[in-house]
């Protein structure tokens, strides 16, 4: 089976997290998630992280230290998700390649549809403190 290596990044702006949610089409359509993408030859998560958020949200953002690594099945694929706390740095969401975007605090996240494989995140997320950037 095809394993799909993932960066995923837990933007923080003060207390709150970016989520997006998919397009209405292509697989997982309409749930929300945290942004990032799939790691090219070569490419480590962070700088995976730093371009997918660019890329996608037109979004800057210092990538911090790792969360948690998800290993996760589909019935058609495998994925592994390396997932790190980033720190917002400037930019408005562009809707480049999602349907939303939403500020919400880690409390809120369980209002949302998330895909199962994020599920671990948001259960890491309501049991810790959130990431201190300045010591880093």
């Amino acid at each position: 089976m095809v394993l799909k290596q993932v960066g995923v990044g837990i933007i923080w702006d003060q207390n709150q997290i970016l989520i997006d949610r998919r397009l209405p089409t292509g697989t997982l359509p309409g749930v929300w998630e945290f942004p990032g993408g799939k790691l090219e030859p070569g490419e480590s998560s962070q700088d995976c992280i730093a371009r997918e958020i660019l890329e996608e949200l037109g979004l800057e953002v210092m990538v911090g230290g790792e969360l948690m690594i998800i290993n996760h099945s589909y019935p058609t694929f495998d994925i592994q998700l390396i997932v790190h706390h980033c720190k917002f740095l400037g930019g408005t969401p562009q809707l480049i390649a999602c349907d939303e975007v939403r500020w919400v605090t880690v409390a809120e996240l369980n209002d949302y549809e998330i895909p199962a494989a994020n599920a671990a995140i948001v259960a890491r997320l309501q049991a810790s403190l959130p990431p201190n950037f300045d010591h880093d």
